[in-house]
């Protein structure tokens, strides 16, 4: 019987989600770094009486689709999980984890198309956050290791974009020539917590220093660095942070330098954002993403299109060009103010936004007689609550768009309207964080009509 700390010869069979699936004495084992038609000797990390998670030390007979990690931090960084495969593998990987999630876990039987991949899927991260450690004359700054709060220290990521690179090495140099003190998670003590950046599609860049106080020490140096090595400075803010727990922004904000909000473009409308605003991460993605939602929408002008879990209100916008009017429903204030003001700009006046929980919501709305001819979810990873789902029945929309990036809560869900009067009707998937585990795939729900 197979034991932590085991080592063992395996012949992988296929994918579970990113990990390899083999099986040893009647359970399954997944198997992290092995790819499918592989050979290879793993260590038990964790052993279940069903399954149990392995780890790679070596390979004995590689795939063909094994190539060699171009991060040198690939191993120990626990931000991307697909380096030591071929891109084309990876979306290949994902399809099947959408394939198996609906089949297996929902019992829907519809085509899963291949993903939709990016062309350079290197440099996409326009938000990058990375945590600060360590201590004085042993700084450290970089990214988490898998399933720690241990920081791996790097000088540059592949999937940041350079901008945030090089904003991030500036605050590393200004942090050791003027020894201010890493924040540290345990005593709570120390000044710098994380250094964040946006980056617009034009190269424009704002840098936010998260810290437990401000005035920072050496300011004005810190400000004549960054606007002397980062090409594109839009502006500078100090986020203030004295919380400790694990949120990594606080609600103050001082701007140091240069402009109150960073502008984007998405989808033909333009953005203006501050450092706590919600945007996605990859814009080029984002764009197919979304467009796919609005083809499974299939909206001819005269629909009444709730937008659940809006955010910012992008993807609002966007259903509010071909829709009658668009009602958006976002639990978070900020990112509701953010939506009403890029309706402003952006001269969308069919669109209106609530700031309020959808499951508390939706049902009210449903009540008083709210009937939307589409529904477009997009909810946080962990899914839809059963209040949620319970009022579009309820509503009975002719079409639900759901956007997830998590296909096991996505099917759940989905298996939910299956059984309340609805059919899946396609998917979509859609590569927004190459090189990363997940994936954002979009179903298509239709009302059955008797």
């Amino acid at each position: 019987m197979l034991k932590k700390n085991d080592e063992v010869t395996l012949e992988i069979e296929r994918f579970g989600g990113e990990m390899g699936i083999a099986h040893l004495d009647g359970i399954t084992l997944f198997v992290q770094g092995a790819l499918p038609g592989e050979q290879v000797v793993a260590r038990a990390q964790r052993v279940e009486k069903t399954h149990a998670f392995l780890k790679t030390l070596r390979v004995l007979k590689a795939a063909p689709s094994r190539v060699a990690p171009p991060c040198p931090y690939y191993e120990r960084c626990g931000g991307c999980v697909c380096q030591h495969m071929t891109y084309e593998t990876s979306l290949q990987m994902k399809q099947e984890r959408v394939r198996d999630a609906l089949r297996r876990l929902g019992g829907i039987d519809i085509p899963v198309p291949p993903v939709i991949g990016m062309e350079e899927p290197w440099h996409y991260r326009n938000k990058t956050t990375m945590p600060v450690g360590g201590e004085k004359g042993r700084l450290q700054m970089g990214f988490f290791a898998p399933r720690s709060h241990r920081i791996v220290d790097i000088d540059a990521c592949l999937i940041a974009r350079e901008e945030s690179n090089q904003a991030a090495l500036i605050l590393r140099r200004w942090m050791e020539k003027f020894q201010v003190p890493p924040y540290d998670e345990v005593t709570r003590k120390g000044l710098i917590r994380h250094v964040m950046s946006r980056v617009s599609r034009a190269g424009r860049i704002m840098v936010a220093v998260v810290a437990t106080a401000c005035p920072l020490p050496h300011e004005r140096e810190l400000l004549a660095m960054l606007r002397a090595g980062v090409p594109g400075l839009a502006s500078v803010y100090v986020n203030v942070n004295r919380r400790g727990d694990n949120v990594i922004l606080g609600l103050e904000n001082h701007l140091l330098y240069g402009e109150e909000r960073l502008r984007d473009t998405l989808c033909g409308f333009q953005f203006s954002l501050s450092p706590l605003s919600f945007f996605q991460i990859n814009p080029v993605q984002t764009e197919k993403l979304y467009q796919t939602a609005l083809d499974f929408a299939a909206l001819q002008g005269q629909e009444l299109v709730v937008d659940l879990y809006c955010g910012a209100g992008t993807i609002s916008l966007l259903l509010a060009r071909h829709a009658r009017k668009v009602i958006g429903i976002e639990v978070v204030p900020e990112a509701i103010r953010d939506a009403v003001e890029n309706a402003r700009v952006n001269g969308v006046e069919n669109a209106e936004f609530h700031a309020a929980a959808a499951e508390d919501l939706l049902p009210r709305l449903v009540d008083q007689g709210l009937c939307p001819d589409v529904v477009v979810l997009d909810p946080p990873r962990k899914g839809c609550e059963e209040q949620v789902l319970s009022a579009i029945a309820q509503a009975a929309p002719e079409r639900v768009v759901y956007v997830s990036c998590d296909p096991a809560t996505q099917t759940r869900d989905a298996k939910y309207l299956c059984a309340h009067g609805y059919r899946a009707e396609a998917c979509q998937s859609v590569d927004m964080f190459c090189y990363t585990g997940h994936v954002e795939t979009v179903v298509l729900m239709s009302r059955v009509k008797d």
